[in-house]
């Protein structure tokens, strides 16, 4: 079974372009997503998601694969270091949540954000993203190898050409919750609630 998740933000509205159409297409397919898709998708599928045989590498010097799931609650999301909105924004969001546990006494979420825009994310461009937030490694590697893992994850990722040269990518805009035996527990919205969001993640970490 091949789902994409494809609860999208789309990153040209960001850079002032006029595709108003295709954000809001996009919009639907994230609502479609979480109120249709999500529920139907079944255990078998959920439990494979994440696993795959890609090997990346991360900001913290270990490489990324399927047993990088394990261990302990992991959260992965999808993007991209020229991202001028969705991602600093959902970086900005997981600090937050970050702090949330702190002040509970609970340790980081373990967190991985991994590129879809290998060609211009170097390991060091990507760990200038991350570094300033808690828990957070930066993920990156050779096209093939992003590729498997988009495949392995089920995400939406789409090149997009802008005017006047260049491009940006379009991909899926939530975070991906995974239990500490590396199974896919679920996912948090673009933006989510902060106490709906930190419910999710104290759900995940109890277990």
């Amino acid at each position: 079974m091949t789902t994409l998740l494809k609860g999208t933000t789309d990153d040209r509205a960001y850079n002032g372009s006029h595709h108003r159409g295709g954000l809001a297409g996009l919009a639907l397919l994230a609502v479609a997503w979480f109120t249709l898709l999500a529920p139907k998708l079944d255990e078998g599928a959920a439990i494979d998601l994440g696993h795959g045989d890609y090997v990346l590498e991360g900001t913290d010097g270990q490489p990324f694969t399927e047993a990088s799931l394990r261990g302990a609650p992991t959260a992965v999301f999808f993007g991209f270091s020229h991202c001028p909105e969705v991602c600093p924004t959902t970086l900005a969001h997981i600090d937050l949540w970050q702090a949330e546990l702190e002040a509970a006494g609970a340790g980081p979420l373990r967190t991985y954000f991994v590129t879809v825009d290998p060609e211009r994310d170097t390991l060091g461009m990507i760990g200038d993203d991350v570094n300033w937030v808690p828990g957070v490694v930066g993920v990156s590697g050779s096209r093939e190898e992003v590729d498997k893992a988009i495949r392995a994850f089920r995400v939406y990722a789409s090149r997009i050409s802008l005017e006047g040269g260049g491009y940006t990518m379009d991909h899926s805009a939530f975070v991906l919750l995974f239990d500490e035996r590396g199974n896919f527990f679920e996912p948090i919205r673009y933006e989510e609630e902060l106490e709906s969001a930190m419910a999710k993640i104290r759900r995940v970490m109890a277990m």
